[in-house]
């Protein structure tokens, strides 16, 4: 089968798979991924924080003592 034959079965770019292909057969060596370990940790939330979410991953988290004037100013530039 040629390549270009085995990247149309499978979905993949021809010439992403060349390099690929390329690479194995100079001896090239590609470093493996590398796993690192992450230790997640959940924070409390002050009671007296308000928390704004946008769209996507946009949190604003601000102060409960914040002026709401300067809160409705704010969002207004947003």
């Amino acid at each position: 089968m040629s390549q270009a034959a085995y990247c149309r079965e499978h979905g993949l770019n021809t010439k992403t798979f060349g390099n690929w292909v390329r690479k194995h057969r100079s001896g090239q060596v590609v470093r493996s991924p590398t796993l690192v370990p992450v230790t997640i940790k959940s924070m409390p939330m002050p009671a007296n924080t308000t928390r704004l979410r946008g769209q996507g991953d946009h949190v604003l988290e601000l102060p409960s003592t914040v002026s709401p004037h300067w809160l409705g100013e704010l969002l207004k530039c947003l």
